[in-house]
């Protein structure tokens, strides 16, 4: 039975509802699993243990294999028994199983020790064994068994003759056959006196010798062929052996297989003392008693008891003298009380020793771990700022993140669906055939209201069009939501003044063929607000769009109402509504309210991520990961293996330094060979002619010449090493730039693939950086830094760990407002934002690298702070060359008027990966 954390699994009974309608004959549906035979009564109990099942938390019990699900580790176990049981000695397996029937071992591995030691010196009839003949080794096949017979009285024994003797060995074993070995098959006999009483030693087996080409026990030889000359009749020959010179297979009968086949036959109750039972089908084949013996039923009680009371006895021991009852005499009873009060107080003076020594341990232990200095990093929140890290200058006040600097200000439903939106189409930018563009310009871009086009919100919508094309879709998707919902609320239900009726009618016939319009770059995706709409009809729904009413309703007419209006259900007042005129998208889409621009794109986003360019886009970006993970490990090793060989020859150069260099050594010998040539010097005439002494100094010239060679040699030698070390540090250099290529390339596919905040801090708040991801890259050409959004964004704590701040000990609100401020605590899903170096450098200063949370932010903040902060600056700068007023920035209602609009940066932008044939 496969098992499941050390415990077997169990199979799951039919419920008493089944069984009763079993009884009463009722049909009834069920749930059959065919693997197992288990009936379920509803899909999901079904579904669940199934799913059960397919976990891979499985061990097979007979190999030990793990990691498997149900059905694999059964189908092993299953594999194993079939293997086991046709290796193991047919012959053997009644015997062994009537021997353990009904054995009160505490080990299976006990109980095989015994059963093999009885039965490996004792062979069975047709039992395929080994014997050894003249040193030889034969496949045999045991005919008959004759057991040592009991000695015969001397008067009987004269009639015996040899012909007799002859015809009962050879004879068939008939009424033999039941007594052979059983005494050693009664395991209530101990091993030793069963060999005593019938030894194993004294058996002699009648055996076949297997020809090679024949099956084992393919029939027996005709005894006329004991005639034959011993060399060449081995080959299904007859002849009698003892058990020294027989054998099994060790791959049919050893102590490994042994204990499998036991324990795949028998079982065994969890209760004390309970004995190992034969299974019940196992025991009818093999016609092993089930009932068991009177004797062993007395004698498992009595071990039951003996164990009751070996066990009550340690707990009364446990327990006290003085909760044993005793009935005893007047005076008996007084001399016990005594006694009794005696121990009671000896008892008591014990336990109040054990406290006082309990408490001083506890109070040592306590004492110990105020002691024991804490290993950082640890929890952040358990790291707490002391008087000496506030001298130090650790900042105790986060600097407050700008809510009011995000995109739309405190509407954090927005910013987050205008975030993704603006990150999507960065990422996709490829698959999508659009170029990057900043944050600032995307914004700019959808608060734009004047009706001169804007490049940048057409290349959008019309590459995200040409994308959903390629998305299954319903026909009039929209139409048919919006029906549904007249059957509820009826026909003249208005939104926005215009009732469900009239937008049905009004959008009957507009961008009916937007998945053939052709929305050419060439002509300025002309069009595109009609397609727009016919896309919203086919893909869109109340249930996936809930704003889709009243969105369809701004596209196609033109409502003059009162901005100070609010109602519930999304719906105006009726004094809000000064007019309504019927109207198109093209001249509609500018005047939506930037809130339903974002709403409209991150929908249509989130049905692309489904076509198939994304998805191949991904499967790309997953392949080039890999080849970017082994690139980086080569370099890795290539680098570490130039690092180690310029160690190796700065340790070749520092030994092989002399004292004083090359050249100081050079000028001394120089020196000293002229003033040896001076004519008229000690040792010399005049003519220059050597004196006795002269000899000597000429051999010191040539030293000296010898090592002077020697010195221009070595220099040769340090400045060859020299050069090498500089080729080598410029390889080391091209490597770890090549390194931090590798970084930016995989940073860019991973965005691809799953967007990370670079970390969070110690209350769990996200921070994101969205640049340098997808399409977008960090570095232009000729080296620039880029920027994307050039601002760093915080997010508040998602609702898990809000939960978990919540749960944790101590004021941790307190701690917040002391070390975040009230302004500056951000609810679950809130944004803000950092936007200036200045902001950024006073965050970076108030991470404590104490805690793990913080470390890594920091560590990763450090990483990616050469891109980050030239970002940030450029970004700055470009907003001050710009000069763009923020009012006039901010206004979502008015027409911008007064300045050039062509000069701006969003409408200045192209899309330069744009298909022109399309």
């Amino acid at each position: 039975m496969p098992t499941c954390r050390r415990k077997r699994v169990l199979l799951t009974q039919p419920s008493q509802t089944l069984l009763d309608a079993l009884q009463a004959g009722t049909n009834k549906e069920v749930y059959y699993l065919a693997q197992t035979g288990e009936i379920f009564e509803t899909y999901e109990a079904y579904a669940a243990r199934m799913s059960f099942y397919r976990m891979k938390q499985f061990q097979c019990e007979v190999t030990g294999k793990s990691g498997l699900d149900y059905f694999e580790a059964l189908e092993s176990e299953q594999h194993e028994a079939r293997t086991m049981h046709s290796r193991f000695p047919e012959p053997l397996k009644a015997a062994v199983l009537k021997a353990v029937q009904w054995q009160i071992m505490g080990r299976l591995d006990h109980l095989v020790e015994a059963v093999y030691e009885r039965f490996k010196d004792r062979y069975y009839p047709d039992e395929r064994v080994i014997i050894d003949v003249q040193g030889d080794k034969y496949f045999a096949r045991v005919v008959q068994v004759f057991p040592p017979r009991p000695p015969l009285p001397i008067q009987s024994t004269s009639r015996l003759g040899s012909e007799e003797q002859a015809s009962t060995s050879s004879s068939p074993l008939s009424d033999e056959e039941p007594s052979i070995h059983r005494i050693a098959e009664d395991m209530k006999i101990p091993v030793k006196e069963a060999n005593i009483r019938d030894d194993p030693a004294k058996y002699y087996y009648k055996v076949q010798i297997l020809e090679e080409e024949r099956q084992p026990g393919a029939g027996k030889q005709s005894e006329k062929s004991k005639g034959k000359d011993k060399q060449s009749k081995y080959s299904g020959s007859l002849m009698d052996v003892q058990c020294a010179d027989m054998s099994r297979d060790r791959l049919a009968f050893s102590k490994s297989i042994l204990r499998r086949f036991i324990r795949d036959c028998v079982d065994r109750d969890a209760a004390v003392a309970s004995p190992w039972t034969v299974k019940p089908g196992i025991a009818a084949r093999y016609g092993v008693d089930t009932v068991m013996p009177d004797e062993t039923r007395r004698d498992m009680e009595t071990l039951k008891k003996g164990e009751s009371d070996k066990r009550k006895k340690v707990w009364e021991d446990k327990e006290g003298p003085h909760k044993r009852q005793k009935k005893l005499s007047a005076a008996e009873e007084l001399k016990a009380k005594a006694t009794a009060e005696r121990k009671e107080q000896e008892a008591r003076d014990k336990e109040t020793k054990a406290q006082k020594a309990k408490e001083e341990a506890e109070r040592l232990a306590v004492e110990k771990k105020k002691k024991k200095p804490i290993r950082y990093p640890t929890e952040d929140l358990d790291v707490v700022l002391g008087d000496r890290d506030k001298k130090n200058g650790m900042k105790v006040k986060r600097p407050v993140p700008s809510r009011s600097a995000m995109p739309f200000g405190t509407d954090n439903a927005t910013n987050e669906a205008f975030l993704m939106v603006w990150n999507f189409l960065n990422v996709y930018g490829q698959p999508l055939h659009i170029s990057c563009f900043t944050m600032d310009d995307f914004e700019a871009a959808i608060r734009h209201s004047a009706p001169e086009p804007c490049p940048l919100i057409a290349e959008i919508h019309s590459t995200l069009i040409y994308n959903l094309r390629t998305v299954p879709f319903t026909r009039f998707n929209a139409l048919i939501s919006l029906a549904h919902l007249k059957q509820k609320v009826g026909p003249n239900d208005a939104v926005l003044g215009v009732s469900l009726e009239t937008l049905e009618e009004g959008l009957g016939d507009i961008g009916n063929n937007w998945e053939r319009a052709p929305l050419r770059h060439i002509e300025g995706r002309d069009g595109w607000e009609e397609s727009l709409v016919g896309c919203l009809k086919d893909h869109a729904t109340l249930e996936n769009f809930p704003r889709l009413r009243e969105v369809l309703t701004r596209l196609n007419w033109a409502i003059e109402d009162d901005e100070a209006t609010s109602s519930s259900r999304g719906k105006p007042s009726p004094h809000a509504i000064t007019s309504i005129t019927p109207s198109s998208p093209r001249v509609q889409y500018p005047v939506l309210p930037t809130s339903d621009k974002v709403t409209i794109l991150a929908f249509m986003c989130s049905m692309a991520v489904s076509s198939k360019s994304i998805h191949a886009h991904m499967e790309v970006c997953e392949e080039q990961l890999t080849a970017l993970r082994k690139e980086k490990i080569e370099v890795n090793r290539t680098k570490k293996q130039y690092l180690e060989e310029m160690v190796a020859i700065m340790g070749e150069s520092k030994e092989g330094t002399p004292k004083t260099n090359g050249a100081e050594e050079d000028t001394a010998l120089q020196e000293s060979s002229d003033l040896s040539d001076i004519p008229g010097s000690e040792g010399e005439t005049e003519t220059g002619s050597a004196t006795p002494s002269g000899r000597p100094k000429l051999s010191r010239r040539k030293t000296q010449a010898t090592e002077r060679q020697l010195a221009r040699a070595r220099q040769a030698n340090e400045k060859q090493k020299l050069a090498e070390h500089r080729r080598l540090d410029e390889e080391v250099n091209k490597l770890e730039r090549r390194l931090e290529g590798i970084e930016r390339d995989f940073r860019k596919l991973l965005g691809a693939i799953r967007v990370k905040p670079l970390g969070r801090d110690r209350f769990y708040n996200r921070i994101w950086w969205f640049d340098g991801m997808g399409s977008a890259s960090l570095i232009g050409s000729g080296g620039a830094i880029q920027y994307g959004s050039g601002r760093i964004f915080v997010q508040g704590p998602s609702e898990f760990d809000n939960e978990v701040l919540e749960r944790r000990d101590g004021d941790v609100k307190a701690r917040r407002l002391e070390e975040e401020g009230e302004e500056g605590m951000l609810g679950v899903g809130e944004w803000a934002v950092y936007d200036t170096i200045e902001s950024m450098d006073a965050f970076v200063a108030w991470l404590n690298p104490k805690g793990v949370r913080e470390l890594a932010l920091k560590n990763t903040l450090t990483k990616w702070w050469p891109h980050i902060g030239p970002g940030m600056r450029r970004r700055t700068a470009d907003l001050t060359s710009t000069a763009r007023a923020p009012e006039a920035r901010r206004s979502t209602r008015t027409k911008q008027t007064g300045s050039d609009l062509s000069r701006e940066p969003y409408m200045q932008w192209t899309n330069r990966r744009a298909v022109n044939s399309s």
